[in-house]
């Protein structure tokens, strides 16, 4: 029997993956380019519209536990994404290109997976995974919505950064470095644009008087932003020194050319293989093209960016996870059916595969006669799923992995000492848990993260 997937981002592209692995035949829907979205603009599976980083890679960072967990549990995003990485520091940041051409090609070669170009209306009988995205299509979300009683979906505002070419910035004011030099690259993997308390103030000034695109009438109703994606002119206006906190905060910075620390910087991150496009880091927006342009060439070093891309905010829907789903992602009304992926309410693209494997893991035990797994909450992987699946549903938001997700330690540690007890926790108990239900795991992969932990200290 065929397990059904819908949807060919990173939770469907990986539920594809891990179920194949274990020999389940699969046919993976997706709807593009037939169908298309607000953000996406190929063809290819596991486009990555919002940021090209997947983020930190630091051992001892929660994102860095979970990619540990992940890249011992076989990962196919995150194989692809350390295949065609490009320099960021201890970031793990991608050519989007390559990184979706690289995911498409290794799905279209699997001989267990058909790659079926449709859009899907309706939520099959029969086993099926629904990773359909935030960007799910209105008849199968309202398909969706009947399944779970007619309750009302949970939605944020997602927001885009833009992206400027690099031959358009002026490097005789911009620099290239890494905050507290970090960066792999001997200049820093990052370019900054510093700016003078003035400059600031005038470029704050120009951000939360500048006109944003009006939404949408439905969406006017009850705009509810993510916290963790705001766009900068909504986090300027609640505070002029917001940015300088945030995305700007000019901290682990010298600007060779002053010798100083700058009053703030924005930073830029390489987007591409070849080095020519570069996105503005956490400058997500909402305003209008012609404001974008105006707005943004305010800041130094970018007084004639070429916009490649302009930013741009759409809404994104997410399920009411704790009251409909199990903690091993199969809908509370029916057996066979599972969610993934960032619908279930994980934020970030690395999060959003880890739902998509343990989907995929899960539906394919169940076709196979085995019970579906809950992994322990002592690991990132558990304990962002625990979350998912056991928060308050009537307060629910998005979550990223978080090292406040874990249990705590039972002594008091200091902070990097507990931040080590959890990566030498959460990766012994994974493997002892894959052992114990013969999971596939590849321990030599993950281990060399916690040796690392090891090594340092």
């Amino acid at each position: 029997m065929n397990l059904i997937i819908i949807g060919g981002g990173l939770a469907g592209c990986e539920a594809a993956w891990q179920a194949a692995a274990l020999g389940v035949p699969v046919k993976l829907y997706e709807m593009r380019p037939r169908t298309n979205t607000p953000a996406h603009v190929t063809d290819h599976l596991a486009e990555l519209v919002c940021s090209n980083s997947l983020g930190s890679q630091g051992a001892t960072t929660a994102p860095g536990l979970l990619k540990a967990e992940l890249r011992g549990l076989g990962s196919l995003i995150l194989a692809c994404a350390e295949e065609t990485a490009l320099p960021a520091g201890s970031s793990l940041a991608v050519d989007r290109e390559r990184f979706a051409q690289l995911v498409t090609s290794k799905i279209e070669a699997h001989p267990l997976i058909q790659l079926v170009r449709e859009e899907v209306k309706a939520v099959p009988d029969g086993p099926c995974i629904i990773a359909s995205g935030p960007l799910t299509s209105a008849p199968l979300a309202q398909e969706i919505a009947r399944l779970s009683g007619g309750e009302e979906h949970l939605y944020f505002y997602d927001a885009i950064s833009p992206i400027v070419s690099l031959e358009s910035v002026n490097m005789q004011v911009a620099f290239r470095g890494s905050r507290y030099d970090k960066g792999e690259a001997e200049e820093g993997d990052y370019l900054n644009c510093p700016l003078t308390e003035a400059e600031y103030n005038q470029f704050i000034t120009a951000l939360t008087e500048a006109e944003t695109i009006t939404l949408r009438q439905f969406e006017q109703e009850d705009p509810h932003f993510f916290e963790s994606c705001l766009p900068v002119e909504v986090l300027a206006k609640r505070n002029e020194e917001a940015l300088r906190f945030g995305p700007m905060r000019p901290v682990g910075l010298i600007n060779p050319h002053t010798g100083e620390r700058p009053y703030a910087v924005v930073q830029l991150r390489q987007d591409n293989l070849a080095g020519t496009l570069y996105n503005l880091v956490g400058f997500q927006t909402n305003l209008k093209w012609g404001e974008q342009k105006r707005v943004l060439r305010l800041i130094p070093g970018l007084e004639r960016a070429e916009f490649m891309r302009y930013g741009m905010m759409h809404r994104n829907t997410y399920i009411n996870a704790p009251h409909i789903l199990q903690p091993t992602l199969q809908y509370r009304g029916r057996a066979d059916l599972f969610f993934a992926g960032q619908i279930i309410g994980v934020e970030g693209y690395v999060g959003n595969a880890a739902a998509g494997l343990v989907a995929g893991l899960n539906a394919a035990r169940l076709l196979q006669g085995h019970l579906p797994v809950i992994f322990p909450p002592k690991t990132m992987l558990g304990a962002l799923l625990h979350y998912v699946t056991h928060a308050d549903h009537k307060h629910f938001e998005p979550m990223k992995a978080n090292f406040g997700l874990l249990p705590p330690p039972e002594s008091k540690l200091g902070k990097q000492e507990r931040y080590r007890y959890y990566v030498d926790r959460a990766l012994t108990t994974m493997r002892r848990f894959t052992r114990e239900y013969g999971l596939p795991y590849q321990r030599e992969r993950a281990e060399r993260e916690r040796e690392s932990v090891r090594e340092w200290q």
